[in-house]
């Protein structure tokens, strides 16, 4: 059964329009780089791995990928390193790491579970927002086609795209927690 939670929105921030520097981990030179932003504990996310690996398959090694997932204030290393985490560390060339308070979150606007930025191989923001079609839904999308369009040296059929996820500042999500 479809709900109205399913396709409900999450917010989204205003991204640098180019990669800040002093990160603590950079882009890759010369080919673009994309990083999504999630919650550990976010059962929406799991949808947004699914179709990275997906979109990642379409791209033949031509993007460096990170997945950086928030770690709220208080809380455990071992809070974070959930089955999400094992999931996008398990995608080839993904590289997986932890965001402690939701430093870098806020430094890229992200306010919602399975926020995707596109970079060019210049530090360029190309595409900033979601990769799925609703909460939990794996297949086929705006956001996600766009992405292999701009990685594959085509024009990307749209900057932006609604992300759906939970939000980033709770230490729980309103849909199944994923705390495994």
């Amino acid at each position: 059964m479809i709900s109205k939670y399913d396709y409900a929105v999450g917010e989204a921030g205003a991204a640098p329009a180019y990669w800040p520097p002093g990160l603590p981990f950079g882009r890759d030179a010369g080919r673009p780089t994309l990083l999504i932003i999630a919650h550990p504990k976010c059962s929406c996310t799991r949808a947004t791995l699914e179709n990275l690996n997906r979109l990642l398959t379409k791209c033949g090694g031509r993007v460096a990928v990170r997945v950086l997932f928030i770690r709220p204030k208080g809380q455990s290393q071992e809070w974070v390193r959930t089955d999400l985490w094992r999931s996008a560390a398990a995608i080839p060339g993904v590289v997986v790491a932890e965001d402690p308070d939701g430093a870098l979150a806020r430094t890229f606007g992200a306010a919602t579970s399975g926020y995707a930025l596109l970079y060019d191989a210049s530090g360029r923001l190309e595409f900033c927002g979601g990769i799925t079609d609703g909460r939990g839904h794996v297949g086929d999308n705006p956001g996600a086609e766009a992405v292999v369009s701009l990685i594959n040296g085509g024009a990307g059929l749209q900057a932006r795209a609604p992300v759906y996820g939970c939000s980033l500042l709770e230490t729980s999500c309103r849909a199944r927690d994923s705390s495994k």
